[in-house]
């Protein structure tokens, strides 16, 4: 039977292109949108079609060019196309910052909420940070203060465990 055994694409590009990109991404405030956007999708285009890398980095240049709209199907695209990595944690929590944006905060939280439940890694903070940022606007502010808490505990010098001990106090009082 075709394709029973085709592996999805890989997420991986070569050197090269990651230091043309980053460079691009680097450059982003040095030009205008429509130009920074048509040179992302010229470096996309040299990935095959439907790689998740390229969809990634479309939906993060429309999104960083205020087109909330037509970054979150690309951001589904790319984690679809199976994005994996950091990558695939930043789509997530770009996808969600979309969302809010586009007024859907209750579809930013159901994204969020159950990426907290993804492995662990330097982006835990993002990740609780734009939660807030949605429970907010669903007027659950005790909540948000909750996660902003726990995401500052991690970058305390000091107090880290009081905090976060506080913030499970205020958690005990929602529930």
């Amino acid at each position: 039977m075709p394709g029973v055994d085709a592996k999805p694409p890989s997420s991986s590009v070569d050197a090269g292109w990651e230091a043309r990109m980053a460079q691009l991404w680097r450059a982003i405030d040095d030009q205008d949108a429509d130009s920074f956007v048509a040179q992302v999708e010229a470096a996309a285009a040299e990935l095959p079609p439907g790689h998740p890398v390229a969809l990634f980095e479309r939906a993060c240049a429309q999104d960083s060019t205020g087109h909330s709209d037509s970054a979150v199907p690309l951001y589904r695209a790319a984690l679809d196309a199976g994005l994996t990595g950091l990558r695939r944690r930043r789509a997530v929590i770009q996808m969600a910052s979309s969302l809010r944006n586009l007024g859907k905060a209750q579809a930013s939280v159901d994204l969020l909420t159950s990426e907290l439940e993804a492995a662990h890694d330097e982006l835990d903070g993002a990740v609780r940070a734009f939660l807030a940022l949605a429970l907010v606007d669903l007027g659950r502010e005790r909540e948000a203060v909750i996660h902003s808490l726990v995401a500052l505990a991690n970058y305390l010098p000091r107090y880290n465990r009081s905090l976060a001990r506080y913030a499970i106090e205020i958690s005990a009082k929602v529930s």
